[in-house]
């Protein structure tokens, strides 16, 4: 009896250490990654963040470079929210980070970190990855990698970096989780929470607790997506009547995949017509220096590669641009020297000319990610004439799902905000006056916005006045 007792004793204590010894080894691992202040930072934050890499492929050594940012107040109490970029081949810490929702935004100057007074989080601990490899400081030791960059792949990645990220960061798994994006991440949000639910299905493993997912301004299905923007063209006075027919009878949306000359030549008359606006957001002043396409040249990219949202103005990330190729801020960043880009872009040509693998519809994954009960909601920008409102309408409206509450205008201090409709299953808000990327042109209200996704209510009314009788 002694013996028997004295073995499970000492079992106890072999499992006991061994815990111990992981739990030291992640908190060792996190504690290198910690960031402690940044080259120009010139006031105090109260969150602790990090940096660094995960590998995802061992074989090929493939690894994803990740900044994370714990909660302003309560970590321990907040959900755990990931922000991908789309593109494909553009940078989430360039973009979600450093000009949308993310605590640390780039001065003019390049080299002047400031807050973000509307950062996520306010009100979760928030994650961004440079995905997939080849974009950003994310990189692989086998070159080939970087030419065969696909949807496929990267839900594949993006799967192993969260599995491998928890193992560094136990303490949030089994947290509430949720995904959030915009643009092509209108692929790789729902793709990425397809893999999540398919692998805990056929695991157990419930360490990936996702709740739900967001996409704003998302590329979700071809035929409504180039159908809804040829109507928002027309209806916002960009083009003219004949034009929009023209365009209509041209470009066969079936067909708006294939080359055709008819199709080019009026898109080419509709980007006469454009002027010199910035199609991500139409109403806001566009960059007259060092743009980085005429808008000729970007239609013609929306018909030939079914690029809807690779760059923004380059007046709003050459800043970032500037201060993520200073050698000391990839310092602080623990941005390894033997394989950092010889220079960091926002955007990687290279991937994204090379992409093998692009579905042209995900409605699929909807239906099937809607009848597993995930919160899903799709916010739209409404000056955005690149993937519009309408075209995000008409993909929601193709799902064919009942409505549950009616069209309705939504508000912030007592102005309207944007409109909002909930059907079973799905929730979809308009921002009013935002274009291609919502958080950086009305942040007050992307801020409203996630607020009332994490917590799962709708978006707010309009206050009751109370009068005197």
């Amino acid at each position: 009896m002694q013996t028997w007792l004295f073995l499970f004793l000492y079992l106890s204590i072999i499992l006991i250490l061994l815990q111990w010894g992981s739990c030291s080894s992640s908190y060792s691992e996190q504690e290198s990654d910690r960031v402690s202040i940044l080259p120009g930072q010139a006031f105090n934050v109260n969150f602790a963040h990090y940096s660094g890499y995960i590998t995802v492929n061992e074989e090929s050594g493939r690894a994803l470079f990740y900044w994370f940012f714990e909660a302003v107040e309560d970590p321990s109490s907040k959900p755990l929210l990931l922000w991908l970029n789309g593109g494909p081949g553009c940078s989430s810490i360039a973009y979600g980070e450093a000009e949308e929702v993310g605590p640390f935004h780039i001065k003019s100057d390049g080299k002047t970190p400031y807050l973000n007074p509307y950062s996520w989080n306010k009100v979760a601990n928030v994650l961004f990855i440079d995905s997939p490899v080849g974009v950003g400081y994310s990189y692989s030791n086998n070159s080939k990698d970087l030419l065969d960059n696909g949807d496929e792949r990267t839900a594949k990645d993006s799967l192993a970096f969260l599995l491998n990220w928890l193992k560094r960061y136990p303490q949030y798994k089994g947290r509430n989780f949720y995904l959030s994006g915009e643009s092509y991440a209108g692929h790789y949000v729902p793709q990425l929470a397809q893999s999540i639910m398919r692998y805990r299905k056929s695991t157990g493993d419930d360490s990936i607790k996702l709740k739900g997912y967001l996409v704003g301004n998302a590329l979700t299905d071809d035929f409504h997506d180039y159908l809804g923007l040829f109507q928002f063209w027309w209806s916002a006075g960009l083009i003219s009547d004949q034009t929009f027919k023209r365009l209509n009878i041209y470009c066969d949306f079936q067909l708006f995949i294939q080359p055709s000359s008819r199709c080019d030549k009026i898109l080419d008359i509709a980007s006469e017509e454009f002027g010199n606006i910035d199609p991500y957001s139409i109403y806001t002043p566009s960059c007259t220096s060092n743009v980085s396409f005429p808008s000729n040249k970007l239609l013609k990219r929306l018909h030939s590669a079914r690029r809807l949202g690779e760059k923004y103005d380059p007046c709003t990330e050459k800043h970032s641009t500037v201060y993520f190729n200073l050698v000391e801020v990839q310092k602080a960043l623990h941005v390894n020297p033997a394989v950092a880009p010889s220079k960091w872009e926002t955007c990687s040509d290279v991937v994204g000319s090379n992409w093998k693998d692009s579905p042209k519809s995900v409605l699929d994954i909807y239906r099937e990610l809607v009848s597993a009960g995930l919160r899903i909601w799709m916010f739209s920008g409404d000056t955005d004439a690149v993937i519009p409102t309408a075209s995000t309408r008409l993909s929601i409206d193709a799902l064919k799902l009942p409505t549950i509450s009616p069209w309705r205008a939504w508000y912030h201090d007592r102005q309207v905000g944007g409109w909002t409709q909930g059907y079973d299953g799905l929730t979809f808000v308009s921002v009013r006056g935002a274009g291609h990327e919502v958080p950086l042109h009305r942040p007050q209200l992307a801020l409203v916005l996630i607020k009332a996704f994490l917590s799962g209510t709708t978006m707010p009314t309009l206050p009751q006045v109370i009068t005197d009788s």
